[in-house]
């Protein structure tokens, strides 16, 4: 972020107070806050300050402060914290912050800014001649459907070419700036398709002839019927249409001990069983031993008869090593060199 600093002193006036109508307003903004959180109305405070006078002085800020009972620092950084707030004068009859984001950006916001450097000034923040226009370059504002656009005091105006804001500037800079109608200068309504509707463009489709509608109403039937998607198909009393919710009358706790349903029973016999088919394959490997009763396993390869261990594996002929001697395969040279 750029270091924002206060206007030069040569700009700077000598003194700010609120307007009767502006002190009344902040005395009721202030009071909507509870005791020793009042600080918390410095924002809108700050910002009715720069509505008043168009920008926010070093007169303004210590007066908020002084009505808050806030060191003027505290104050200080919020006023250059927020790019929302005017350090420096601007233009008294319009302000044009033209959108440089992408959207806006890609659809000739370029434009809209040389527009602004012609008419205007060729930098940001600097009023023309006579002190009535002044323009910056701002982030997303919102409607990048609508793109390119700009901001003039708190209304939008969008769907530009510029020749279209050469025609807004010039009615502001003639004072005239409220004939000019917010929105989409292009004719399209609010974002609506620039070409038009493309749906729903008849309504006698979804609603009927006219005449099938006064019939309808005159004969006290609703023009739609009442959906029923979602509702369950149960007689409980707790999806009743009659039920009004919530229920001014609340149930007794034994009312509602004799309507709950009991947690369901447990058997953890049951619970550590398998599936009958798993159960009988564990059943069919396990066998008690003759001598210790100990329960043993047995391999899948020993139920189907088949040898398993060093004897299966040998070859025809080849006999085990005795015990304590090393194995016949481990005599065998190898072939690598130790």
């Amino acid at each position: 972020m750029s270091v924002r600093r206060l206007a030069e002193p040569a700009l700077q006036p000598a003194d700010f107070a609120f307007t009767e109508a502006n002190a009344a307003w902040a005395e009721q903004t202030i009071g909507k806050y509870p005791p020793g959180r009042q600080q918390s109305a410095v924002i809108p405070l700050l910002m009715r300050a720069q509505e008043q006078e168009g920008w926010v002085s070093r007169a303004a800020i210590e007066h908020v402060a002084d009505m808050l009972d806030m060191p003027y620092i505290r104050v200080l950084e919020v006023a250059t914290f927020y790019t929302q707030y005017q350090l420096n004068p601007v233009g008294t009859r319009a302000h044009v912050q033209v959108c440089g984001t992408t959207p806006c950006m890609l659809r000739g916001a370029g434009e809209l800014m040389d527009v602004c450097r012609s008419r205007i000034h060729p930098e940001p923040f600097h009023t023309n001649e006579a002190g009535t226009l002044s323009w910056e370059e701002v982030e997303c504002q919102g409607t990048c459907v609508n793109a390119p656009m700009v901001m003039i005091f708190k209304d939008t105006y969008e769907d530009l070419t510029p020749e279209i804001l050469e025609t807004i500037i010039d009615a502001f800079e003639a004072g005239k700036g409220a004939d000019v109608t917010p929105g989409p200068q292009n004719g399209r309504f609010n974002s609506a398709p620039a070409t038009g509707f493309t749906t729903l463009t008849n309504e006698a489709v979804i609603l009927g002839p006219v005449s099938e509608r006064d019939t309808r109403a005159q004969a006290g039937e609703p023009a739609l019927p009442p959906s029923k998607a979602g509702r369950p198909k149960t007689d409980a009393s707790e999806t009743s249409p009659q039920l009004k919710t919530p229920s001014p009358v609340k149930a007794s706790p034994a009312g509602e001990t004799a309507a709950s349903v009991g947690e369901p029973g447990f058997n953890e016999k049951a619970a550590n069983l398998a599936e009958p088919s798993v159960e009988a394959e564990v059943k069919q490997r396990r066998r008690k031993s003759a001598d210790t009763g100990v329960v043993e396993a047995k391999s899948p390869e020993l139920l189907r008869g088949e040898p398993i261990g060093p004897d299966s594996k040998r070859l025809a002929g080849e006999k085990r090593a005795p015990k304590g001697e090393p194995s016949p395969d481990a005599r065998k040279p190898t072939g690598r060199k130790r």
